[in-house]
C-alpha cells in the first residue's frame, strides 16, 4: 500500500534493498572481512535508517558455525613459556588480522597438557569451527590421534611424513646446516648447542647443526640442554660458563636463547663476537636491536602464518591438503 513504511526484518531483506550478496553485508555489518570502506559504509547507513540490528549469534547457528577459530599452544616441554614471547606475540598477531579478514574471530589458549585427551576433549566442544596448533611440543601423539578423527586442523611446526596432520613450518634441518657453515666459515671449531631437543622442531635444528660439522668438530661440540624462556636460559648458559667452558662458536634454539647466551658470555667476561661468534634462530624483532645485533636463522612468521591460515579455511571446506615446509635464510649482523 502506497505511504506503507518499509521493513527490514532479515540480512536478505537488507541485501535485496542494498544490491548486494547477504554475505557482503554480513561483512560489512560485523567489520569482518575484506569490503571497499564506501560499500561498508552505505550498507551500514542503510541499517541505520531501517533500525536492523544484525544477530550473530543467530547467523552462525543457521549456517551450523560458531564464527570463531581456536588458536591452541601445548606447552608440554617447556610449561613456563609464556604467550609474551616474542615469537609467539608476532604469529599471533598475523593470525589474528588473517582471520578476522576471513570474518572469524580467534580464540586464545595457552595448554599445559595434564592428559591423553585435551586436545579430543577440545574438538567435542564445538566452540570453534577449527584449530589451529601453535607448535608440537611433546604433543606428537596426541595430535596424530585427534587429526585421525577432526579434518579442521592445522599445526605450526617440523615436518614428518608419518604425521596424519597438516603442518606448516620451517626446514629447521637446514637451518641448523646453515647456521654450522656459517660458524665454520668463520674458523669457529670449537662449538656449542644450546637448546631443548624435546620438542620436534628443536631437535631438527640440533640434528641439522651438527650433520653440517666435520667428524674432529662435531666430536668436540657441545650440546647444551638449556630452558626457552629467559631467566632460566640465562642461569643455564652462566652455569655453563661458570664451569670453565670456552667455545668460540655457538648455535642457539632460539633468538631468546641466543641473547641471553650472550648476557651470560659477557657477565663471565666472554666477549661477542670476539671471542665467541653467536647465532640465534627465528628472527624476532628483538634480534635487530640487541647488543651485538644477532645475527640469525630467519623464519617467514607472516608467510607461514598465511599458510596455517589458507590451509585450514581449505580443510574446512572439505579439501584434501598439503604440508608446506619454508626454506630458512641466514641473516647476517654484527654477532657472527
Amino acid at each position: 500500500m502506497e505511504g506503507q513504511k518499509t521493513t527490514v526484518r532479515s540480512i536478505a531483506d537488507l541485501a535485496r534493498m542494498a544490491g548486494v550478496s547477504v554475505s557482503t553485508v554480513s561483512r560489512a555489518l560485523t567489520g569482518k572481512g575484506t569490503l571497499n570502506q564506501s560499500t561498508r559504509d552505505r550498507i551500514r547507513a542503510l541499517a541505520d535508517q531501517y533500525d536492523f540490528k544484525l544477530n550473530v549469534a543467530a547467523q552462525n547457528l543457521r549456517l551450523g558455525r560458531t564464527g570463531a577459530i581456536a588458536v591452541l599452544l601445548p606447552l608440554g616441554h617447556e610449561r613456563g613459556q609464556h604467550l609474551s614471547d616474542p615469537f609467539f606475540s608476532a604469529m599471533l598477531g598475523y593470525l589474528a588480522d588473517m582471520l578476522a579478514d576471513r570474518g572469524y574471530d580467534l580464540l586464545l589458549s595457552r595448554v599445559l597438557p595434564s592428559g591423553e585427551d585435551w586436545l579430543e576433549n577440545f574438538v567435542r566442544s564445538g566452540r570453534t569451527d577449527g584449530v589451529i596448533v601453535i607448535g608440537q611440543s611433546d604433543q606428537g601423539a596426541v595430535l596424530n590421534r585427534t587429526a585421525a578423527g577432526y579434518r579442521p586442523m592445522v599445526v605450526w611446526g617440523a615436518f614428518d611424513a608419518t604425521n596424519a596432520y597438516t603442518s606448516v613450518g620451517t626446514d629447521n634441518a637446514a637451518g641448523g646446516v646453515l647456521a654450522a657453515q656459517h660458524l665454520l666459515s668463520r674458523g669457529r671449531r670449537h662449538l656449542v648447542w644450546f637448546g631443548n631437543p624435546e620438542a620436534p622442531e628443536f631437535a631438527a635444528r640440533q640434528a641439522g647443526f651438527l650433520s653440517a660439522l666435520p667428524d674432529e668438530v662435531r666430536r668436540n661440540t657441545s650440546i647444551v640442554p638449556i630452558p626457552l624462556t629467559p631467566d632460566p636460559a640465562f642461569e643455564a648458559a652462566s652455569a655453563y660458563f661458570a664451569a670453565g667452558n670456552r667455545p668460540d662458536g655457538a648455535f642457539a634454539a632460539s633468538d631468546i636463547v641466543a641473547m641471553n647466551v650472550a648476557a651470560a658470555a659477557a657477565e663471565h667476561g666472554i666477549s661477542v663476537p670476539r671471542d665467541l661468534s653467536l647465532i640465534g634462530f627465528d628472527d624476532i624483532l628483538l634480534a635487530r636491536i640487541a647488543t651485538p645485533p644477532l645475527t640469525t636463522v630467519r623464519q617467514d612468521i607472516e608467510a607461514g602464518a598465511r599458510a596455517l591460515v589458507d590451509l585450514l579455511m581449505r580443510r574446512i571446506a572439505g579439501e584434501e591438503t598439503q604440508s608446506v615446509q619454508f626454506p630458512p635464510t641466514l641473516v647476517e649482523r654484527e654477532s657472527a
